[in-house]
């Protein structure tokens, strides 16, 4: 287990400007958000870290179960096995509106396997771990001490202290000619040049950290936070009279898939973008930036941090 002296980063507490109107709808509206000061990780939870709570504890994370079948209707049997998504490069071009032709639900893909069964975490140590569902990353948050931070808590934190621009470094973009963190440089999905040296995660600390010290809040892996999303402009402006640690701007029962009527499974907001991130299809490398997803889903490019506030 690990203590905020020994581990973490002390964010004060004040006021930014959260959200973006420069890029998806979903990050407007533009609002004042205050936050109160917390303890974070300086970088993603790493697989060394997650294989320390599971010796300690047995844990057993989403992916090693089968999924429940009422939630899945109409899912076939061969699909209703332990497994998580796994994103594969493609051959060559491909319709981007379609993200079937890169994601594929990959039986025996979990943590200690993160791209499928034939995979390991050799050298992987230091990278996030991937394949962690939101129950799971909060699991590990009980166990280390802490919680996951709220929305707003986490773009405060990754802002570094520049308010209201772009990126965690600044407003320009230098991702294509000298990159700052791990994102996609080349033809999504099916050529990554590899400016930055990585095609899928990287170590933890591999770029320079933002203004508070924290790293990889940019790319890297998405990162779960513990609000429920929602893109509705007027329950984003709710953020602002929120408690500290209650969940910013959305119900539970807002936050599921309108286009998925059939699929009962509520989103979390994600942050942070990822080493699939590139302007050419998902331009979320960005403390702004923000995504939904679905609560019992492990991904091959989503991890997460963790927080303490005063009170935990």
């Amino acid at each position: 287990m690990h203590t905020a002296e020994e581990t973490m980063i002390w964010i004060p507490p004040g006021e930014f400007a959260m959200g973006s109107e420069d890029f998806y709808p979903s990050e407007v509206p533009v609002r004042r958000v205050s936050v109160e000061g917390i303890w974070i990780d300086p970088h993603p939870v790493t697989n060394d870290q997650f294989k320390e709570f599971v010796a300690a504890t047995g844990y057993q994370t989403v992916a090693e179960q089968p999924p429940p079948p009422e939630l899945y209707p109409g899912a076939t049997k061969e699909h209703l096995v332990p497994g998580a998504l796994v994103f594969t490069m493609t051959q060559g071009p491909v319709d981007l509106r379609d993200y079937h032709n890169w994601w594929s639900w990959t039986p025996g893909a979990r943590w200690q396997n993160p791209t499928g069964p034939e995979s390991s975490l050799d050298s992987l140590g230091t990278h996030p771990v991937v394949q962690v569902s939101h129950r799971d990353a909060v699991a590990y948050c009980d166990w280390a001490g802490g919680s996951l931070p709220s929305e707003a808590e986490w773009e405060f934190a990754s802002r570094g202290g520049l308010d209201a621009k772009r990126f965690s470094w600044g407003d320009d973009d230098q991702q294509k000619t000298e990159p700052v963190a791990n994102t996609w440089q080349g033809r999504f999905p099916y050529e990554n040049i590899e400016i930055d040296g990585y095609t899928t995660t990287s170590p933890v600390g591999s770029f320079p950290p933002n203004g508070y010290g924290l790293y990889d809040t940019t790319g890297n892996v998405w990162e779960w936070t513990n609000d429920w999303y929602t893109d509705r402009p007027e329950r984003l402006l709710e953020a602002s009279s929120c408690a500290p640690g209650e969940p910013h701007g959305a119900r539970r029962e807002d936050s599921f898939d309108q286009h998925q009527p059939d699929v009962p499974i509520p989103r979390k907001v994600v942050k942070g973008g990822s080493h699939l991130c590139t302007p050419q299809y998902c331009y979320r490398y960005r403390p702004a930036a923000r995504q939904p997803q679905m609560i019992d889903t492990g991904m091959s490019h989503l991890g997460f941090r963790r927080i303490l506030r005063a009170n935990d």
